[in-house]
């Protein structure tokens, strides 16, 4: 009994085994197939990320790590974040006056997107795009510059009250319009000069012609070709066109520039440096030539030495220190102050109104001048933003439109040289086709070319002509042959 027990309990215990194991081999099996299911599974993602790179992805041993491009909302942080440190990066309150980084910013950014412009062609559209957004954000901050205007409000029960509400400083409002389609006008002349034109640029080093250039010192600049016998009568009149067009943007850039530095305050910086005389800072000469009783600008100019850039940068700094010195003494008592002077205020006038006709003159003329000294004082101390912004604006559009302005010079002057040399060419082609056909002197042997002789070779050829005749020995004439008389048969 004991031993059916105990077999009864084994075979218990086996088949317990025998089942634990089936099911155990059961879940097994299930696990091979998951594991072979995920297998597949990750080779499928490992395939797809093969072909499709990740950002996550970790770049390779030698390869540079890829930066992602910045969005607008954060180069426009990145601007304005540089704007309210005053270009000072320590944070250390040691930065300029906010009227002056605006200032920068606009001459930066002018300067990173036109550069020089050393031909006539259209601007590339990521530079343009640029050039609309960035400004954009710059300009933006004036529209938060305001002034309080009067204005009528009607009450509920019908009454009007005069109240106080901002508006757009008034210059602000004007300007910033107008320098807006100045600047326009200047991208879209640019942009017209996409079309097939009738002269092209090549560097001067690929220039086989070692001519003189017009701009020496320009040298970066490609020279402009032109066809042989010059332009078309169509393409010089639109030329003409496009140069008259720009003249008036530059104009009216310099009229506004003009206009708000002389809003701007003299710092005192600029009035300490000063000497005590006008006759000092112009010089004896100009003092001179300016004083007499009767003045001509024209010839002024004329007489005067504006060979170099440099030395007409010098007479206008001049010129304008005379201008401050002469208005202050206009404001102060003679013989109290050392402003005073023994010159009447009539004079007085007399001679600061000659010299800014001058100074006038000096900047029709030469408009692509650097700024003076008086205009880099006025600058950098200036702590008005809405003078700021116009000032920067207003000075680079002119820029701008001066250098189109040369540009466009460049290619009328290059067509003058080739229809000169063309019309040369004409009238050499005629001198030699008259040389060809014989003249008189020909025929008589003396070998004379008429379009190589001068007066003076003439007279001496006839003089030893007569020479030669008379050092001959007296021939007797021969008589002749008596003439038959005609008879009346």
């Amino acid at each position: 009994m004991v031993r059916a027990l105990s077999r009864r309990c084994s075979i218990q215990s086996w088949g317990s085994f025998r089942i634990r194991r089936t099911n155990h081999d059961d879940h097994d099996d299930d696990h091979d197939d998951d594991d072979h299911k995920q297998q597949q599974q990750l080779r499928t993602i490992d395939a797809r990320n093969t072909n499709k790179p990740t950002e996550d992805q970790p770049p390779s041993i030698g390869e540079a790590p890829k930066e992602k491009p910045q969005s607008d909302m954060d180069q426009m942080k990145e601007r304005f974040a540089k704007l309210l440190l005053g270009e000072d990066m320590s944070g250390g309150g040691k930065g300029v006056s906010s009227a002056l980084a605006l200032s920068n910013a606009v001459t930066n950014l002018a300067a990173s997107i036109f550069g020089e412009q050393g031909k006539l062609a259209p601007m590339a559209p990521e530079r343009k795009a640029r050039w609309r957004k960035e400004m954009d954000w710059l300009l933006s901050v004036t529209d938060h510059i305001v002034e309080f205007v009067p204005s009528q409000q009607k009450s509920k029960d019908g009454t009007n009250m005069e109240i106080m509400v901002t508006k757009q400083r008034k210059d602000l409002l004007v300007n910033i319009p107008g320098l807006r389609k100045l600047d326009t006008l200047l991208i879209d002349t640019l942009d017209n000069f996409g079309q097939e034109q009738e002269f092209w640029y090549v560097s001067k080093n690929d220039d086989p012609e070692n001519e003189s250039s017009r701009r020496e010192g320009k040298w970066w600049h490609p020279k402009v070709k032109v066809p042989p016998n010059g332009l078309s009568e169509t393409s010089r009149r639109w030329l003409l066109s496009e140069k008259e067009a720009v003249s008036q943007v530059l104009k009216a850039a310099m009229a506004i520039n003009a206009s708000v530095l002389s809003e701007i305050e003299v710092p005192e910086s600029y009035i300490d440096s000063l000497p005590k005389n006008g006759r000092s800072s112009l010089g004896d000469s100009v003092y001179k030539s300016i004083t007499v009783e009767y003045f001509d600008p024209a010839q002024f100019l004329s007489s005067m030495d504006l060979s170099t850039e440099h030395k007409v940068l010098d007479l206008k700094n001049r010129i304008e220190a005379s201008i401050i010195i002469w208005k202050r003494k206009m404001h102060h008592k003679e013989g109290k102050s050392s402003w005073g002077s023994a010159v009447s205020i009539e004079k007085r006038e007399l001679f600061e109104e000659r010299v800014e006709t001058i100074l006038h003159l000096l900047k029709y003329r030469f408009p692509g001048l650097p700024q003076s000294s008086l205009d880099i004082s006025k600058i950098q101390d200036n702590k008005d933003i809405g003078h700021a912004i116009l000032e920067s604006y207003s000075r680079i559009i002119e820029s701008l439109a001066f250098s189109i302005l040369s540009r466009i010079e460049d290619v009328l002057h290059a067509d003058s040289l080739a229809q000169s040399s063309s019309s040369n060419s004409d009238d050499d082609a005629t001198r030699l086709s008259s040389a060809e056909t014989p003249t008189l002197l020909d025929f008589m042997g003396w070998g004379i070319d008429p379009l190589k002789r001068s007066p003076i070779d003439m007279e001496n050829l006839f003089k030893v002509d007569s020479d030669k005749k008379a050092s001959k020995p007296p021939v007797s004439p021969t008589p002749r042959p008596p003439i038959p008389e005609l008879s009346d048969n």
